[in-house]
C-alpha cells in the first residue's frame, strides 16, 4: 500500500484523536469481511474501544455514498462525523492507534525494521500471494503459482520467521500495529494450501499466525453483518486487554 519512505513519513504526522461526538454521530467503516486491508481496520478500531459503524459492501454494487467520498472504490474507507475521510487502512490504524493506552501499539510500528517489512507486505509479497493465490489471472506471466509462492517466502516470510524466532511480536514483548497490519495478508497465504503452509520450517510465524486467528480480537473482528446496510458494528462491551491473544511459544535464537 505505501512505499517505505511513505510510511516514514507518516510517522511525523501527530493526528487527532476521533473520538466521535454523540450528537454527531458515529465514525462509519466501508468494508468487505473477507478483505485483508479491511480486517487490519476493523481490528484497530475494536483494539482502541471505538464504536463505529460498519457499512459490509457488496463489490459488484458499490453505493454512491462510498463512491462520493472516495472515487477508487476500494475498502477500506473510513468517514469520520466531521466530514474527513481516511482512504488507507494504515491511516485508519494510525487515527485508532495514537490514544491513551495504546502508545506501545502505534510506537513500536514505527522502526525501520517495522516500516520495511510494512511496505514489503503491502507490495511484493502481496503482488507474490495474488499469483499464487490466482494463478488463473496470470497466464500470460511466465512464473508459475508454486514460482510465486516460493517468491513470496523469500520476500517477507523467512524474515518473519527469523525476527520471531528472537521475539513474541512484531513489535518485540508486546504487539504492534505492524503485527495487525501483516497478519491478515500472512493468514490469506497460508490458507491457499494448509497442507503445505504445516509442513513448513517455520514454527515461531505458525505459531503467531495461529495465536492471532484464535485471539478474541480476530473473532470480534470477523463477526458477520448485514450486507449492503449500515449498521453499528456489534463489539463486545468489554476493555482492550481481554482482545490480547496469548503470547505464542517463544523460540529463541
Amino acid at each position: 500500500m505505501y512505499p517505505v519512505q511513505v510510511c516514514i513519513n507518516l510517522t511525523a504526522r501527530i493526528l487527532p484523536a476521533f473520538d466521535a461526538d454523540p450528537k454527531q454521530g458515529q465514525p462509519l467503516l466501508y468494508s468487505y469481511r473477507r478483505c485483508p486491508y479491511a480486517m487490519r481496520a476493523r481490528m484497530a478500531l475494536l483494539l482502541a474501544g471505538q464504536p463505529f459503524l460498519v457499512h459490509d459492501v457488496v463489490l459488484r454494487q458499490k453505493p454512491a455514498q462510498l463512491l462520493a467520498i472516495s472515487p477508487k472504490g476500494t475498502v477500506p474507507v473510513l468517514q469520520l462525523p466531521g466530514g474527513e475521510v481516511l482512504e488507507q487502512s494504515w491511516d485508519i490504524m494510525a487515527r485508532a492507534l495514537q490514544r491513551e493506552g495504546l502508545a506501545h501499539w502505534w510506537q513500536a510500528a514505527q522502526t525501520s525494521s517495522n516500516l520495511e517489512a510494512l511496505a514489503i507486505n503491502d507490495g511484493e509479497f502481496k503482488r507474490q500471494l495474488d499469483r499464487y493465490k490466482y494463478p488463473e489471472r496470470f497466464l500470460g506471466e511466465a512464473a508459475t503459482g508454486e514460482q510465486a509462492r516460493s517468491q513470496a517466502a523469500l520476500v517477507l516470510l523467512l524474515a518473519l520467521e527469523a525476527r520471531l524466532t528472537q521475539h513474541r511480536w512484531l513489535g518485540g514483548e508486546a504487539p504492534c500495529a505492524t503485527d495487525l497490519a501483516i497478519f491478515p495478508l500472512v493468514r490469506q497465504f497460508a490458507a491457499v494450501d494448509p497442507a503445505w503452509w504445516a509442513h513448513q520450517p517455520w514454527p515461531a510465524l505458525r505459531g503467531w499466525l495461529n495465536h492471532w486467528l484464535a485471539s478474541p480480537l480476530f473473532n470480534a473482528c470477523m463477526v458477520k453483518v448485514p450486507a449492503a446496510q449500515t449498521v453499528l458494528f456489534p463489539a463486545p462491551a468489554q476493555a482492550a486487554s481481554p482482545f490480547l491473544p496469548e503470547p505464542p511459544a517463544h523460540h529463541p535464537g
